[in-house]
């Protein structure tokens, strides 16, 4: 295939607008700030579930309480009840040793369940401090997480940005190649997926590094310089310039 000898020179600007745009693709697959925020909605939801676990916690220790205070209530009515029964005397001796030794019971009863409610009143404390430490750490990851996305976003719109410009300028290369070279150089390109063409730079091909020696050297050496040239190594159109050493 022959292509003339400056057309071919223009895949060059082709390569680098391919190279540019292979390189914009790979950012964007292994985007930093992408990564960041993945990280930082991680650690929102699992504070966030902090926050869960923290209320319901709260909301438990209340339920006891008031079942507790509930129980405390109605042992003090029942006390009261035997302590006016007592004083009334219109009990029995039988009846008034029974309620006496009943009132006992209660008592301890009640201050059994007073200590309880004592305990539960201290781990609240504990859990409300929990509770307001997971609030703030929810927060602030919330906040992490806003400028993580902030972040992540701008970088891809940047790539976007990029990777239009390149797209425009690759476009305008491509329209001012003939069809059977571009057509070559995009197969060639779709098997190497970065270019389809390479400079030879000082016997070398810059597309896989490979220098030229003996017969395939003395070929290229050779070559008409309309004739399209390409590398035994990698396939890629080989671009024959100055700086090719030949």
């Amino acid at each position: 295939m022959k292509a003339d000898h400056f057309e071919q020179q223009k895949l060059l600007d082709l390569a680098a607008e391919d190279v540019a745009l292979t390189q914009l693709a790979h950012r964007r697959r292994t985007l930093p700030e992408a990564a960041a925020a993945e990280t930082a909605a991680e650690t929102e939801r699992t504070m966030a579930a902090d926050v869960v676990r923290a209320e319901t916690e709260v909301r438990d220790l209340d339920r006891e309480q008031t079942r507790l205070e509930a129980d405390v209530e109605t042992v003090r009515q029942r006390e009261a009840r035997d302590a006016k029964l007592l004083e009334s005397g219109g009990v029995s001796a039988k009846d008034a040793t029974n309620l006496q030794h009943e009132l006992q019971s209660l008592q301890r009863r009640r201050s059994d369940l007073e200590d309880q409610v004592l305990e539960l009143m201290e781990r609240r404390e504990v859990a409300d401090a929990t509770l307001e430490a997971a609030r703030a750490g929810q927060q602030q990851a919330a906040a992490d997480l806003e400028r993580a996305v902030q972040a992540r976003d701008d970088a891809l719109a940047d790539i976007a940005d990029a990777t239009k410009r390149h797209e425009a300028a690759r476009a305008a290369v491509a329209a001012a190649l003939s069809e059977p070279l571009l057509a070559l150089y995009d197969r060639i390109r779709a098997q190497t997926r970065t270019t389809g063409a390479a400079l030879l730079k000082a016997r070398q091909c810059q597309g896989c590094r490979i220098e030229l020696f003996g017969k395939e050297l003395a070929a290229v050496r050779t070559a008409d310089p309309h004739e399209v040239v390409r590398c035994d190594e990698c396939g890629r159109i080989l671009v024959r310039t100055a700086e090719s050493g030949l």
